[in-house]
């Protein structure tokens, strides 16, 4: 009965050694057809105070004016939104809000400069964050 039950175990252990590995996972590679390719970041900024005022427009346009510009002056691109989540009381919440795009090289500077932007902002307006979304893509002008 030992080697009945013997076999099975020592095949088992063998045949465990004979699985393939998994390759890690890779970042996503564009592959340009015309153009370099570049990060396109946007952030989303919030226009509701906590205190229930809101973000007027000059204010906006202040924050964008001497933050924004400053830190990248080759352009970028400003959206009016409308987000929505659902909060942790279970209902709905709607707020106007703006989409900051920006589309830049790689390098440790620009996240720098990134990371300044969203942390003025909390901060000067009283927000819980300023959600980043990055992508790589494919630029040409």
């Amino acid at each position: 009965m030992s080697r009945v039950i013997a076999l099975p175990v020592v095949m088992a252990l063998l045949l465990a050694g004979c699985q393939a590995r998994h390759s890690p996972p890779t970042k996503p590679q564009p592959i340009c057809a015309g153009g370099d390719m570049m990060m396109q970041t946007t952030l989303w900024f919030g226009l509701s105070k906590p205190d229930g005022g809101r973000v007027s427009s000059l204010d906006w346009m202040n924050f964008v004016d001497n933050e924004v510009t400053p830190r990248f002056k080759a352009g970028l691109s400003v959206y009016d939104a409308k987000g929505q989540w659902l909060g942790e009381n279970g209902q709905l919440a709607r707020e106007n809000s703006k989409a900051l795009m920006l589309i830049h090289g790689i390098d440790p500077a620009t996240n720098v400069d990134i990371e300044a932007l969203r942390s003025l902002y909390k901060k000067r307006f009283g927000q819980e964050s300023v959600m980043r979304v990055d992508a790589p893509v494919c630029v040409g002008f």
